[in-house]
């Protein structure tokens, strides 16, 4: 029997029968997703499996690299046959990593192979797997109708033009492209360089010239409005922590007019300037009956030397210990008080956290709005089957799991839809394994729609996107 079979990770009855007959046929609705629009809008062609696989892919840089691998294999200039060899030698180490699982669910599902990955095998899974790689179906938008993805949100700066999700849409009928506004540039005051530029694209993107915070406002409002008329029906922000201290608009226009003159602002005072945007955002947000993702308590780039020479994205993270629930609290207390709180998805990436942000989120829960605050699936480095079981067992021990919106990939890889199938499986497992022990009642029927739900109708219910297939 191959590693990959019908019934990886269902070790019961009851959780093969949901997921083979509710889970497995459902259509994938990926709204936090990093694939570039632009290869999406081009169908880009693979011309071998390093550059599906490897390219961009930080989470495998980091396995590479702790086997002791030339940085040149990772993100340097080695042959692809070279990257793709060393990461063949790498994996038998991973064990119990979830890249172990990812890797073989996607030789599987994409190639057909089901032998195991490793030195002796590497040379014949390169060469089916790149005859494969001519195929239709492997292009970037074959392998969408191949996964059955009905929609993707991608990551997108308020300055894009977005016109490759126009392009994809006009073109294509069988899934749709949405924009995600994410300005996390727009926080940056404590690197004048890097925001002043950055506002002068802003200004060219607006077509406002911003010589006043309250035209910086305008020219982010009309961003907003954009993007929403490109069917952007959600915003994204990677935060440290949420940002909920008090700033008037006169202290954030001096801080503005201070970084705008070439002055860093300070700690304080990037906290400050970060509070009232993030209130600002909201309220947009709200407006228009948008959903903001909240991704909080990564720790970024803490090798400077790398940071320096690769850039950010590229493996350098790690998750910060910071509290988290205290200003998560008072950033929703304060939009609650003026009527602006959106729909809310959080996502933690500290495990200790998932807990009490169910039970903070809980709180501000309201009607007529079923689920309005979402505890988000597992994100980044707990995005394993651990970490996807704590926290469906976080969400469904203190709220609702049957009205939770389920799972992304938060992928930047044509190759990481089977992370749907992973977390379903293992959603259907958690399931199964509480009927066998006679704390969830065997009704098929009950459980096989709660299942279905959460795979895709919640998530199509919840986020408002119009035109999904």
């Amino acid at each position: 029997m191959s590693f990959i079979n019908d019934d990886f990770l269902l070790h019961s009855d009851m959780a093969r029968r949901l997921y083979h007959n509710y889970a497995a046929r459902e259509p994938i609705l990926d709204f936090h997703s990093h694939l570039p629009a632009a290869e999406v809008a081009g169908d880009r062609r693979f011309r071998n499996l390093t550059e599906l696989w490897l390219e961009g892919d930080h989470y495998k840089w980091r396995l590479m690299r702790a086997n002791g691998v030339d940085e040149r294999c990772c993100t340097g200039d080695a042959p692809a046959c070279e990257k793709f060899q060393t990461w063949a030698r790498t994996l038998p180490l991973a064990l119990r990593n979830p890249l172990y699982h990812w890797t073989h669910l996607e030789l599987k599902r994409y190639f057909g192979i089901d032998d195991l990955l490793n030195e002796r095998t590497a040379q014949s899974i390169w060469e089916r797997a790149n005859a494969r790689l001519s195929s239709p179906e492997l292009s970037a938008q074959g392998i969408l109708r191949e996964f059955r993805v009905r929609a993707i949100c991608t990551s997108d700066d308020p300055c894009d033009d977005l016109a490759d999700h126009r392009k994809s849409n006009q073109a294509q009928k069988d899934f749709r492209l949405f924009p995600t506004f994410r300005p996390d540039k727009a926080l940056e005051v404590d690197r004048p360089d890097r925001f002043n530029s950055w506002t002068t694209r802003l200004e060219r993107a607006s077509n406002i010239e911003i010589r006043s915070f309250p035209a910086f406002l305008d020219a982010l409002r009309r961003r907003h409005d954009f993007f929403h008329a490109q069917g952007a029906r959600l915003s994204d922000h990677g935060l440290p922590h949420c940002h909920a201290q008090p700033c008037s608009e006169s202290a954030a226009k001096a801080i503005f007019e201070k970084v705008r003159a070439g002055t860093a602002a300070d700690s304080a005072e990037r906290e400050q300037f970060a509070s009232f945007l993030m209130l600002f955002f909201a309220r947009l947000d709200a407006e228009r009956g948008w959903t903001k993702q909240l991704h909080i308590g990564a720790l970024r780039n803490v090798r400077t030397h790398m940071l320096q020479q690769l850039g950010p994205d590229t493996g350098f993270d790690c998750m910060n210990d910071q509290p988290q629930i205290e200003p998560f609290c008072r950033y929703l207390d304060l939009l609650d008080r003026e009527s602006a709180l959106p729909r809310i998805i959080v996502y933690n990436i500290h495990p200790a956290d998932a807990c009490a942000l169910a039970t903070a989120l809980g709180s501000f829960q309201d009607s007529p709005m079923r689920g309005k605050i979402q505890l988000g699936s597992a994100w980044w480095f707990l995005d394993q089957k651990e970490g996807i079981e704590s926290q469906l067992n976080a969400l469904s021990n203190v709220g609702l799991l049957g009205l939770f919106v389920g799972m992304v990939t938060d992928s930047r890889s044509f190759m990481s839809f089977p992370r749907h199938e992973y977390f379903r499986r293992i959603l259907c497992d958690l399931l199964g394994r509480d009927v066998e022990r006679g704390e969830l009642p065997k009704d098929e029927a009950l459980l096989g729609a709660v299942v279905r739900r959460i795979c895709f109708q919640n998530a199509r219910d919840y986020l408002s996107l119009d035109g999904i297939p």
